[in-house]
This record gives C-alpha cells, sequence and structure tokens, in this order.
C-alpha cells in the first residue's frame, strides 16, 4: 500500500497541546522504581562497610540527579511548544524523523533533550555496573550483584533500541504505520529513557548473547545450525516464532550467522574458503584471527560493554552494504528481531480490535 493511501493523523491529539510557556519541571527521574529500590536497600549497607566507598556512590548520585534536573529543564518531547525556530510538535518530529533520510550520523537532526539524555543514560549505566562490581567483590552484597548486573544490561539495552529505531525508521522498505509507530517509540524513550520493547526484547537477546558465548560454533562448516538450535531450546515462545518464520530470509540468516561467530559476512565467507582449501574441518574461536590474517574478537565476554560493541561494529557494517548495495546483510539482527516483535504486537492489536468489534 503507497505511503498516500494513509490518512496523516495528527499525532497532537494524544498528548498535551497547549502552547507549553517556560515553567518550572517537577523532578526529573533518572531511576526506575525497581532501580530506586535497589540502591535505597544496598546505600546504608555500604555506608556501614566502607564510608568511603558510600560517599564515592553517594557523590556520583547527586551528580546523575544534577544532570537529570537539567535534562528535564528541556521542553517535552510530548508537547506542543513555541521554540526559538518555530512551533513542535510531536507529530512534527515524528514527520522530521521519517523525512530525514541522509546515510551520515544523525547527531545534529536530533532533539537536544535526546541528546542530553543519552549522556544521561551512559553515565547511569556506568553507576550500575559500578554497583555490580562492588556487590560481586563483598561477599555481604553479593546477593545484589545479579539485580545489579541485570538493571545494567537492560539500560545497555535503552541505548541499542534507539539506534535499531533509527535504522526501522529510515527504512523505506516498512509500510508508514510502522515507521510512525517507531518514530513514536522513540519520542517516549527520549523522553523517559525507558522502553516497554526494551524491557521485552532485552531478556531474549541477553539470553541469545550469553548461550552464543558459551557454545563454540563450528568454524569449519562454519554452520550455527547446532548452536541454533541448542540456544532455541533455552528459549521462549517469541523467539522461537522468530525463527520459524524468519530464518527462510537469506538477511535474517546471514544477521544471525554474523550474531553468532562474531565476525562480519565478509570474514565469515572468507573464513569458509581458506578452511575448504585447506581441507581443515574445524578450528576454535582462538584460531580464528590467525587463518583471517587479522586480528578479530570473536571470543567476547558477557560484559555489556562487549554486546554493545559488537552490535555497534555489525550496525555499521550492514549500514555501509546497504549504502553501497552490497552483498550480505542489510541489518542486524536485533533490527530484524525488533521488527518481528513489533508487527506480531500489532497484528494481535488489529486481531483484538476486530474481535471486540
Amino acid at each position: 500500500m503507497a505511503q498516500e493511501d494513509f490518512e496523516q493523523v495528527d499525532l497532537s491529539t494524544f498528548f498535551d497541546t497547549s502552547t507549553q510557556q517556560a515553567a518550572p519541571q517537577e523532578k526529573y527521574e533518572m531511576l526506575t522504581k525497581k532501580q530506586k529500590s535497589l540502591i535505597n536497600e544496598l546505600m546504608p549497607q555500604i555506608k556501614q562497610i566502607d564510608i568511603s566507598k558510600y560517599n564515592s556512590f553517594q557523590s556520583r548520585l547527586d551528580d546523575l540527579s544534577a544532570l537529570a534536573q537539567a535534562m528535564g529543564r528541556f521542553p517535552s518531547l510530548l508537547e506542543r511548544h513555541q521554540l526559538v525556530g518555530g512551533e513542535r510538535t510531536p507529530s512534527s518530529l515524528i514527520d522530521s524523523l521519517i523525512a530525514h533520510q541522509d546515510n551520515g550520523d544523525p547527531t545534529l537532526q536530533l532533539p537536544s533533550k535526546a541528546m542530553l539524555g543519552k549522556g544521561l543514560l551512559v553515565s547511569k549505566i556506568h553507576t550500575l555496573s559500578s554497583f555490580a562490581k562492588y556487590c560481586q567483590h563483598n561477599e555481604q552484597l553479593k546477593k545484589y550483584y545479579k539485580p545489579f548486573e541485570d538493571e545494567t544490561n537492560l539500560s545497555m539495552f535503552s541505548l541499542l533500541v534507539e539506534d535499531v529505531y533509527l535504522n526501522l525508521i529510515r527504512d523505506t522498505s516498512q509500510p508508514i504505520e510502522y515507521r510512525r509507530e517507531w518514530a513514536l517509540s522513540l519520542l517516549l524513550l527520549w523522553e523517559h529513557w525507558n522502553d516497554s520493547n526494551s524491557a521485552d526484547v532485552a531478556p531474549v537477546l541477553q539470553t541469545v548473547w550469553n548461550a552464543r558465548r558459551r557454545l563454540a560454533p563450528a568454524f569449519g562448516t562454519m554452520m550455527g545450525t547446532s548452536e541454533l538450535l541448542l540456544i532455541s531450546m533455552q528459549m521462549d515462545d517469541q523467539w522461537i516464532a522468530f525463527i520459524k518464520q524468519k530464518m527462510g530470509d537469506t538477511g535474517v540468516t546471514q544477521a544471525m550467522e554474523e550474531f553468532l561467530f562474531g565476525i562480519s559476512y565478509e570474514q565469515i565467507n572468507t573464513l569458509r574458503r581458506i578452511l575448504r582449501e585447506k581441507g581443515i574441518p574445524a578450528i576454535g574461536r582462538d584460531e580464528v584471527s590467525k587463518f583471517l590474517g587479522e586480528h578479530v574478537k570473536a571470543d567476547a565476554g558477557l560484559d555489556y560493554r562487549d554486546f554493545y560493541s559488537l552490535y555497534t561494529v555489525r550496525r555499521d557494517n550492514a549500514r555501509s552494504r546497504n549504502r553501497m548495495h552490497l552483498e550480505g546483510p542489510h541489518k542486524t539482527l536485533e533490527d530484524y528481531f525488533i521488527e518481528f516483535v513489533t508487527q506480531k504486537n500489532k497484528e494481535k492489536q488489529n486481531n483484538d480490535t476486530f474481535a471486540k468489534s
């Protein structure tokens, strides 16, 4: 269906449409209820164990709070505002995001509040990670390690999901209703840096990542089928449905291989050829760099920074292939999975609406 077949709906009808004046902002919350509860429970215990460490953590939390309040002073992205450059509404922001199709970095095209919020999110991720590491190495506090690690990873996925939304919004092959929905989700993410899709998708991708790290892909045949089956056995129905319905798609298969093997589509093909020519049936992760003749980080750890770093490598490679019309995946596995989740949620909404009518 063509884009012009859709009726344009002013999304400002869903938000506060009155023109906003400069007014004192309510206190901006940088932490979720769960994060606040964990920190409030942990801090008195740290104070008893190590007052110096307690003061360091409290200083960091105060700095984050100050940054959050500065962010809260910027105009909401979910309201109509008269800015220096003219009127801005949620609908006009969504239109701008969809219309912007340049291949370059979009940083200077994005709202100031979005960029400041990203800095706040990164600072919060590092703070949560510091709590996790401190608890990991303190026998009295070890029970808090996993909860703080989980919150660190969930916050990292909010950073990742922002990237995926921007990728999907730019994809003109997607229905315009999906692109507008992703743009609206992006505004909500920028406003609160706490995304419902992150909460749904993060545990699945985290489990896949952890399983990928523990398993040993068949570097030789370069087939990840056995690993994929093992991973899928540990997953929920949503992931299994994704595998069943999308693994016949060449792009999804290639993106999955990149994720599993930890190297690019081009490196996978090169390694296949080298091992086939040498008659070598299989090699380990630690031998990949030697056979490729270049350093590659195929054996990444479980750290959230490894996950995000390797995601950005796959993302940049996919964008380059898409821009230059090269073979290989033009999206990441994360793109494909969140796209699939969105489609299924939309189908469920439509079915529920039909059932009610």
